[in-house]
C-alpha cells in the first residue's frame, strides 16, 4: 500500500479516538480553553483579521483556538476522519472554520495565494516524505508579506526511544521511510487504535531551512528550545521548577524548534 494511504488510514483511526483521553480534552475546548503552546503563541502573535491556513489540523483544537483569537481559519488534513470530527467539535464550541481534505504536499490552486499564515505545530513534518514540496506548498497558500509559522519537536528529540538507559531508535535527517506497527496512540498508549501501521520521516533542521528557502521563503526566526513546559512525547520528568527538560549527562538538549519565514 502507498505510504499515504497507509497514514491516512492511521489518521482516521487516531481522529477516532483522540478525545477521550486527557491529552484532548474536548470539554475544555468547547468550555474555551486556549490550545496553543507557549512557542506557538508567541510565534503567531496578533491574528485578528487575519487569513489563516492551519495545515495538517487534525481534529481541529488550534483551528478553533486560532478562530477565537480573531482568525479567519481554513483547517486543512489529508484525513477525512480527522476532519468529520474537528467539523464537529467546531460546531460545539460554536466556531466557524472552512474544512478542506487535502495532501500537504500538493495544494489545490483554491487554497494558494489566500493566506496571511500558514500555520503547522508539532508532530507534522514527520508525516511528509518531500520536504521540498511541502515547502513549496507553502509558499504557493502565501500571499505575498505572508508568514509561514511552524513549531514542530527537535530531530535530537525524536531521535531519543529512552533517555535512562539512553536508546535512539530514529534517524536525525532523512533517510527514507521508516515503518511502524504500534498499537495505541501519544495521546493514549492504551487506546484501541484501528489502524496501527505508520510509515514516517525524519527531516533534520539544516533539511527544514534549506527547504523553506529552496521555495522562495525568506527565514525570519529559527529559535530552538531548550525546555518546555509540557513533553508532548511522554518521555521526560519535569525538573523541580516544573520545566521538562531533555538532560543527557550533564548537558541539556533541544526539545523544539520554531521557524517563522515569510513570502
Amino acid at each position: 500500500m502507498d505510504p499515504l494511504d497507509v497514514n491516512r488510514a492511521h489518521w482516521d483511526a487516531l481522529a477516532a479516538v483522540h478525545g477521550q483521553d486527557a491529552y484532548y480534552d474536548k470539554d475544555a475546548l468547547v468550555s474555551g480553553r486556549d490550545s496553543l503552546n507557549e512557542f506557538e503563541s508567541a510565534a503567531v502573535g496578533d491574528v485578528t483579521e487575519l487569513d489563516v491556513m492551519h495545515l495538517q489540523c487534525h481534529i481541529g483544537f488550534d483551528s478553533i483556538s486560532l478562530a477565537r483569537r480573531g482568525a479567519h481559519v481554513t483547517g486543512v488534513d489529508f484525513s477525512p476522519g480527522s476532519l468529520a470530527a474537528a467539523a464537529e467539535l467546531a460546531e460545539r464550541a460554536g466556531v466557524e472554520i472552512e474544512w478542506v481534505q487535502a495532501d500537504a504536499t500538493a495544494l489545490p490552486e483554491t487554497l494558494h495565494g489566500r493566506f496571511d499564515l500558514v500555520y503547522s505545530t508539532i508532530g507534522v513534518l514527520g508525516w511528509i516524505a518531500d520536504i521540498d514540496a511541502w515547502m513549496r506548498s507553502v509558499f504557493a497558500a502565501l500571499r505575498p508579506g505572508g508568514r509561514l509559522v511552524l513549531v514542530e519537536h527537535h530531530p535530537v528529540f525524536l531521535m531519543v526511544a529512552s533517555t535512562d538507559p539512553l536508546i535512539l531508535d530514529f534517524p536525525y535527517a532523512f533517510d527514507g521511510p521508516r515503518a511502524f506497527d504500534e498499537a495505541g496512540s501519544y495521546a493514549d498508549p492504551n487506546a484501541l487504535v484501528a489502524s496501527t501501521e505508520s510509515v514516517e520521516y525524519a527531516h533534520s533542521i539544516g533539511e527544514v531551512v534549506t527547504a523553506a528557502l529552496g521555495a522562495g521563503l525568506r527565514l525570519d526566526t529559527l529559535k530552538e528550545h531548550l525546555d518546555a513546559a509540557r513533553d508532548g512525547r511522554g518521555l521526560l520528568t519535569p525538573d523541580a521548577d516544573g520545566r521538562c527538560r531533555l538532560r543527557i549527562g550533564a548537558e541539556v538538549l533541544p526539545l523544539y524548534y520554531t521557524v517563522i519565514a515569510s513570502r
